[in-house]
């Protein structure tokens, strides 16, 4: 036979591919010592500790896998038999199981659904064959700066992040980027500082200016815009689960807002993040507190409250105090404690007795879980801070309020004797345990004795600089920020089942670095955004696709759909529609019929929804209305926050139903309209027009391949509409923002949908 059939071809592929696939010898590195934490934890994590870890409820025969202690000694239920025996592969029973032909005999059991790789296998080998060296969980370690790692093209760097980076990206066989265009920089910097499109005038300006610190001028000013603070304040509002309501069936009216215009003015000053994380935590303690320091507290205070009758006060008192803890633990530490709510948390080392410690320093409040009849519904809940017009004069001048009324902010207060914490028995209201005190983890940090156990001294335990958690958690969310990925991708959990961190000495170097210079958090995103990193250019290759398709090691700058808020403030911005003022009230915009009015107990002052009207339909995307049970549909399309529990990171979809927002949501429809009306104004010439509103939406010129295409559709609408003036005067009435008469002609209808499609490219709502 002169040569093989396609069928033998593949049979033989076959054999030799599952011939290889049954040896559980891994290539290594000649003297390669392999890493607990980055080679094997995350294998015993995902496919052992369920039934081997921390949970000591859960152990199956007596065997725990995440500490050494335990995992090299006899075992319970095989007297003479080690699960691990380091440097003897033989003698280890963990080897033998998770080999083992036999299904009564192997590990992970058939039945729990798991199963180990060869390659998974290969590596518990060869760990056990060098050692079984256990180490301390990577995130319980205090960070240390590392050296700043080799690279091939130092010339190409700009500041220390991109040694780290590089050295990544050359280990990959990747080459970086070419730095961006000066107007996709400065589009990006106004977009991931501001939440805002540069003008026009401000990219010829950058453009024109070639002196070699134009960029970091040219950052330096954005970052000192007012308008920082509300792009900051969007990522806080989800961390603290800022709304307006307070959730559950009736849903009521809830006054917080002066928290938020708090949140905008700290990242305005740039107070310190220890500083910040301290007053949020424990303001009301903090000797001689003055009013701002208590409205800080509010941040513990915005989780949900019910006002229905017939409800258990104590059951919600303790649920609030959880909602506490929990956000506590995943916004500021990153980590899961409320799985050991209930239980002890079966990956992590920390016990239900380590949660309710935590949770002790929470409930000593005078916070009540009813308060009353719904009847009576009230705008704060008790604890209060009362805000006088004076202290808005005098101390709160960052608060935005226009009259003379008192202000209500739910906030936090010690009770005079201290309440005693019970372990709960399955996370149960009333099924008091065991009393315990305030206390942390001692896996993470042990409290220090010379700090008192209330909320003070957690806060300063937690801005510790010894707490290898905080620096880290924040560094890796201004990464997420910018990057749209954290280091570490599970922004909310650094504990065992999280990610590994993509680059750990980087993190570990921003994070000491962020703590040696007083945790100042506008040093920070500077140094993030003048490396060379952040400056490349986003263009694509087939060796990016096929080598890092995620774009994890960074050789190009991601291309990010813009947050749900900023979409909308593009389309304001852009239109010239945007009220720029800052803080206040939330307000109501453009909504569909009916939303509220299906959600709702129909009680209360939001039993109807109520659209705003004027300058308030014109609000940045903050500062829109949340009500829990009804969040704005735009948002939630977009991937917002429902606001209804602490998020530390959002989704980015791709839907049919945002194209179908942008096409028709009345503010977008009213934008273009605004803006079609401006330019046929100014400019006689379509193709003028048509230019000037490229640039104020996409911020750049548009290439004469796309002026063809843009104005040839001018062209088109021009036609229709001269044919049907009743399409055109419909179509010039959207919105509530008035129009001259004069203006409703053919020639704004159809430049209206030009500027309509330019919305609705893919770039014009993309950081690039």
């Amino acid at each position: 036979m002169k040569y093989f059939s396609p069928l033998i071809i593949l049979l033989l592929f076959i054999f030799v591919a599952c011939k290889q696939n049954t040896s559980s010898e891994i290539s290594f590195g000649e003297g390669e010592q392999l890493s607990y934490n980055f080679h094997i934890r995350p294998i015993l994590s995902d496919k052992c500790f369920a039934c081997h870890g921390p949970d000591a409820n859960k152990q199956e025969a007596g065997l725990r896998l995440d500490v050494p202690e335990t995992a090299f000694a006899a075992m319970k239920e095989s007297p003479g038999k080690f699960a691990i025996i380091p440097n003897d592969i033989d003698g280890s029973e963990l080897y033998h199981r998770i080999v083992s032909t036999d299904p009564n005999e192997l590990m992970p059991p058939p039945e729990s659904n798991l199963s180990l790789t060869q390659e998974e296998i290969g590596l518990i080998k060869k760990w056990i064959e060098q050692g079984a060296q256990y180490e301390p969980h990577w995130a319980f370690v205090s960070p240390k700066k590392a050296a700043l790692p080799k690279v091939k093209d130092e010339e190409w760097t700009r500041n220390e992040i991109d040694y780290f980076t590089l050295a990544k990206m050359n280990k990959l066989g990747l080459d970086p980027n070419d730095q961006a265009e000066k107007h996709e920089l400065l589009k990006r910097v106004s977009l991931d500082l501001t939440g805002l499109p540069p003008t026009p005038e401000m990219i010829s300006a950058f453009e024109k200016d070639n002196s070699p610190e134009a960029y970091e001028k040219a950052l330096d000013k954005i970052m000192n815009l007012p308008t920082f603070g509300e792009k900051m304040a969007v990522l806080w509002m989800d961390i603290s689960r800022y709304s307006d309501s307070y959730g559950y069936q009736d849903d009521n009216i809830r006054t917080q807002w002066p928290y938020r215009d708090w949140v905008i003015h700290a990242f305005n000053k740039n107070i310190p993040y220890d500083q910040f994380i301290t007053w949020q935590l424990a303001g009301d303690m903090l000797p001689n507190a003055t009013k701002e320091q208590i409205l800080a507290t509010a941040f513990n205070r915005n989780h949900k409250y019910t006002e229905e009758g017939g409800v258990i006060p104590e059951e919600y008192r303790v649920e609030y105090v959880l909602d506490k803890s929990n956000t506590f633990s995943k916004g500021i530490l990153g980590i899961t404690m409320e799985c050991a709510q209930c239980h002890d948390h079966k990956y992590d080392p920390i016990s239900q007795q380590n949660f309710y410690e935590m949770f002790a320093f929470f409930n000593n409040t005078p916070e009540k879980g009813y308060e009353g009849d719904v009847s009576q519904s009230k705008p704060a809940k008790t604890p209060i801070l009362w805000i006088e017009r004076e202290d808005i004069n005098e101390l709160l001048t960052f608060i935005n309020h226009q009259d003379t009324s008192k202000l209500m902010v739910s906030v936090m207060e010690e009770l005079d004797t201290l309440r005693t914490t019970y372990i709960l028995n399955r996370g149960l209201y009333d099924a008091r345990t065991t009393p315990v005190s305030p206390g942390t983890p001692e896996s993470i940090f042990s409290f220090p004795d010379n700090l008192p156990k209330n909320r003070l001294g957690l806060a300063q335990w937690t801005v510790d600089k010894n707490n290898p958690l905080t620096a880290r958690v924040f560094v890796n969310l201004m990464w997420q920020e910018i990057f749209g990925i954290g280091i570490v991708k599970s922004t909310g959990d650094f504990g065992m089942q999280g990610d590994l961190p993509s680059h750990p000495e980087l993190l570990d170097w921003l994070a000491v670095d962020f703590m040696e210079n007083d945790w100042d958090i506008k040093r920070l995103l500077k140094k993030i955004m003048t490396s060379a990193t952040y400056m490349q250019s986003s263009k694509v290759t087939k060796k990016h696709l096929n080598t890092d398709p995620d774009n994890v090691y960074l050789a190009r700058s991601p291309r990010l759909r813009l947050p749900a808020e900023n979409i909308r403030d593009l389309v304001l911005a852009s239109s010239g529609l945007l009220v720029p003022e800052i803080g206040g009230p939330s307000v109501k915009p453009y909504q569909p019929e009916g939303l509220w009015e299906a959600a709702t107990s129909g009680r209360g002052e939001l039993k109807t929804y109520k659209q705003d009207q004027g300058e308030k339909l014109y609000r940045r995307g903050l500062y829109t209305f949340i009500k829990l049970t009804s969040p704005p549909p735009m948002p939630i399309i977009f991937d917002g926050s429902n606001r209804d529990q602490c998020e530390v990171n959002r989704g980015r979809t791709n839907t049919p139903l945002q194209a179908l927002v942008m096409m028709n949501d009345p503010l977008v429809m009213e934008a273009s309209r605004v803006l079609a009306s401006q330019l046929t104004e100014k400019e006689s010439d379509p193709e003028t027009a048509i230019e000037e509103a490229f640039k104020r939406i996409l911020c750049r010129a548009p290439n004469p391949k796309e002026m063809e295409i843009l104005s040839g559709y001018f062209e088109d609408e021009l036609s229709r509409f001269s044919k049907d003036q009743e399409s055109a005067d419909a179509l010039l009435r959207m919105g509530e923002y008035p129009i001259k008469e004069e203006k409703i002609t053919p020639d704004t209808a159809a430049m209206m949908q030009v500027i309509l499609a330019m919305y609705n490219l893919e770039e014009a709502i993309t950081k690039i």
